[in-house]
């Protein structure tokens, strides 16, 4: 067993004022470990995204009726306030998890070797995404549910798993300048992609709003709008969504573009398929909570792919640092 080194008083004082300098001098991590801190903070922004659907679709919405303590007089949930407290107050605990693998992405894009300043900027942005939605998610109890500030919250949320993936897909790159891999149409193409799936994102929240699921038992305030068209609408722009995938498929053919946008497109079309099957069926069987949730945690997985689609168009490898050649080494030696 080594000796554990001796903690200096300099090295507390370093410590407490520049924590991740301080780690980052005594740790070097290896690639697959950003990788995985990366990963590990997409996977829980997905997870929050899923346990506040089931806080919504359980009716616990309210099940803590204030914030930022469960009620006037408990940090935490009461045995009176039942399982609905519970199911709130576990969500809000969930906040804390996400957090801290947010903050392990943190520390070891900042312990990396080299140094990249691009990978640690997008932890750090996670973070205070984090910090934005857990306040806005506390107006949202405050105000009961008000179902504008319920898809502000699930659309921040949306943010957060964008920019966890671009830092899951930059740890597996290099710093140098992006090369793109096909054309300009295609990359045109990819990006209304993008655009056709945001709104379809957004629409979905005015679809939760103005539909049956209030998120929780009393009177909750809906969107004015007639649930069935905006759902119809919804459906429309699906299929627009899905459509775009399968012509970004045959294009990518068409031009012989590389093995990777290709496996990416008919990952996502596969994707597509199965979250169409999933909202037709909740939608025919008159909206079973299960349903619904697979369908949230479905729009995840399209965000997803989406933004996996465009991100496979460029390829950016390391930075190779100038190492003298076979001539300039025998000089040297020679010498």
């Amino acid at each position: 067993m080594e000796p554990v080194p001796n903690v200096t008083r300099a090295d507390a004082v370093a410590a407490v004022r520049n924590p991740l300098a301080f780690i980052a001098e005594r740790w070097t991590p290896t690639n697959r470990t950003v990788r995985r801190a990366a990963l590990a903070a997409l996977v829980m922004a997905v997870v929050i995204v899923v346990t506040g659907g089931a806080v919504r679709l359980t009716g616990s919405g309210l099940g803590c009726p204030t914030w930022p303590k469960c009620t006037d007089d408990s940090l935490t949930t009461t045995s009176a306030m039942g399982v609905h407290g519970v199911i709130e107050f576990g969500n809000r605990m969930l906040t804390y998890v996400l957090c801290a693998a947010v903050g392990w992405a943190i520390i070891a894009a900042r312990s990396r070797k080299p140094y990249r300043r691009g990978l640690t900027r997008m932890g750090w942005t996670q973070f205070w995404v984090v910090m934005s939605n857990a306040v806005l998610g506390g107006i949202v109890v405050l105000v009961g549910l008000n179902p504008y500030t319920v898809a502000a919250h699930f659309l921040l949320s949306t943010a957060l798993i964008a920019v966890a993936t671009l830092m899951w897909q930059r740890t597996r790159e290099g710093d140098a300048e992006p090369r793109p891999l096909v054309g300009k149409p295609v990359q045109q193409m990819v990006w209304v992609l993008v655009a056709a799936t945001v709104l379809l994102i957004a629409l979905g929240t005015v679809v939760t709003g103005a539909g049956p699921h209030a998120g929780d038992s009393s009177e909750v305030e809906r969107i004015p709008l007639d649930w069935e068209n905006v759902t119809k609408l919804h459906s429309v722009l699906a299929w627009i969504v899905v459509t775009l995938a399968f012509a970004l498929w045959f294009v990518l053919k068409a031009v012989d573009a590389p093995k990777g946008p290709l496996d990416r497109t008919r990952d996502l079309f596969l994707i597509l398929l199965g979250q169409g099957v999933i909202g037709y069926v909740q939608y025919f069987t008159d909206l079973p909570e299960v349903l619904v949730g697979l369908h949230m945690f479905g729009s995840c997985l399209v965000w997803i792919g989406v933004l996996r689609v465009l991100l496979s168009l460029r390829e950016r490898p390391e930075i190779l640092a100038d190492v003298p050649g076979p001539s300039t080494e025998t000089t040297l030696t020679r010498t």
